[in-house]
């Protein structure tokens, strides 16, 4: 079923007050609220939804504004509840009339939008915010056909990974069979908290053989518990589809080896998640996805805006990500590009053959103009803009689940970056025409007569 779409009434309550009678209107979340198209996102993202019967979902707008302030304010799903329950300016942001009391959605509504909707419907956000910076005058078309492309880490919401704590996987596979009934031989659960203890205090001490001697005593704990449980299961062919996965993680992590090559478990509640080593000298690996993220190469009038933004699954050679991501960012902005400049990881670049001798990598110096001189200088703009998206805006520790989650996360940060320099820009218009007002209506001072 479709959701029912918020729109301007006009009623008034003798009980109530309509949050338009008793809010600043010239605020600059109530100006911002007015310049997104609505319209536009409900189409969008309702194409998710069908007309078959059921029980309708909420608002578009409700649940587009309230990602939307989650990201550009830097909330958690609670703290936006939170929030937006005592602010009357993220509720009439979010289309509301009158002051609530008690929220219409749950903290799970956010999850399941989120879910639903996906990497490909929120873009639409994405293209929102930079319609809207140029209705504003924030930014123009041509800002755009010149981008500057970079990759970064979006790290997960996981602990550091070691060998021994993945081990703890026998942990998970006997609350899983104690749940189900299934009597085990032995659960190791005294002697294998007792091995881990031990393996923590030798590998501080430095005595590696000592703690190699319990991680293989843990290894072995955890194989004796996989193959009990897989005799068990031969008896109860129902619980084969409930304990899959677990056992498939367990097997995982009890074959694998530190030196060996190919893709690794890093955590068992987030399976998806990779070692990606950028060369820092501070982090020398980091476990999350890798983003690409794309910017104006020149500043627009209202800041340097995020064009495009996407996860990279697989931890891609920079150079090999640019065959879908510059099709992408023209698909997104529709705009055909015109220049673009990358780092020197960029490389033996796969560009589309209309776009292989636009992009300019950085590093070389022969045979260059003075215009892409002057564009190569450029480049590091986009280390700035990387900074904001994970220090304000989310990115720097992923806390949403799954794959879906990475790409989802990625977008919306974006979103919440790209709408608060928006607010920002609004900001200094209303105090830019506060100073034109104040100045006029003063008259200028005369020198007095001698």
């Amino acid at each position: 079923m479709r959701p029912k779409e918020r729109r301007e009434s006009g009623e008034t309550d003798l009980l109530r007050s309509r949050l338009d009678h008793i809010l600043n209107m010239d605020h600059a979340l109530v100006k911002l609220a007015k310049t997104i198209d609505w319209r536009f996102l409900e189409e969008r993202l309702g194409e998710v939804y069908d007309d078959d019967p059921g029980r309708p979902p909420l608002p578009t707008r409700l649940m587009a504004g309230l990602a939307i302030l989650k990201s550009m304010h830097n909330l958690s799903d609670e703290s936006l509840c939170e929030r937006w329950l005592e602010n009357p300016y993220y509720q009439l942001f979010c289309g509301e009339e009158f002051f609530q009391h008690r929220l219409p959605f749950d903290r799970t509504s956010l999850t399941r939008w989120r879910l639903r909707m996906g990497e490909e419907r929120l873009t639409a956000l994405l293209q929102e915010s930079l319609a809207a910076a140029t209705r504003l005058g924030a930014a123009k078309p041509s800002d755009f056909r010149a981008v500057i492309v970079d990759t970064t880490v979006q790290e997960k919401a996981i602990t550091f990974p070691t060998d021994a704590k993945l081990m703890r996987a026998r942990e998970r596979l006997v609350k899983l069979a104690k749940r189900h009934g299934i009597a085990l031989r032995q659960s190791y659960a005294r002697v294998g908290k007792i091995a881990l203890i031990k393996h923590q205090r030798y590998a501080h001490a430095k005595q590696f053989k000592r703690a190699n001697r319990q991680l293989k005593r843990l290894r072995t704990m955890l194989g004796a518990v996989i193959r009990d449980i897989t005799r068990k299961l031969a008896t109860r062919p129902e619980l084969m589809q409930a304990f899959a996965l677990p056992l498939s993680l367990a097997r995982r992590v009890r074959d694998q080896r530190q030196r060996e090559r190919g893709k690794k478990v890093y955590s068992l509640h987030a399976p998806e998640v990779e070692c990606i080593g950028k060369g820092k000298a501070y982090k020398p690996y980091e476990f999350g996805v890798k983003v690409s993220v794309a910017t104006p190469l020149q500043r627009s009038r209202g800041g340097q805006f995020v064009a495009h933004v996407k996860a990279l699954p697989g931890n891609p050679y920079d150079g090999h990500t640019l065959a879908t991501i510059l099709p992408a960012i023209e698909t997104s902005i529709g705009v055909s590009l015109g220049k673009i400049v990358a780092d020197a990881g960029y490389r033996g670049h796969n560009a589309p053959k209309d776009k292989m001798f636009k992009v300019h990598v950085a590093g070389y110096k022969r045979g260059l103009t003075k215009a892409v001189k002057r564009a190569l200088r450029r480049r590091a703009a986009v280390e700035p803009v990387i900074g904001h998206l994970k220090n304000d805006h989310r990115m720097g520790r992923n806390f949403l689940a799954f794959s879906e989650g990475d790409a989802n996360n990625a977008v919306l940060a974006a979103v919440g970056y790209n709408f608060s320099l928006l607010l920002n820009w609004l900001r200094l218009l209303c105090a830019f025409f506060l100073v034109l007002l104040t100045s006029a209506a003063v008259p200028p001072l005369r020198p007095r007569s001698a």
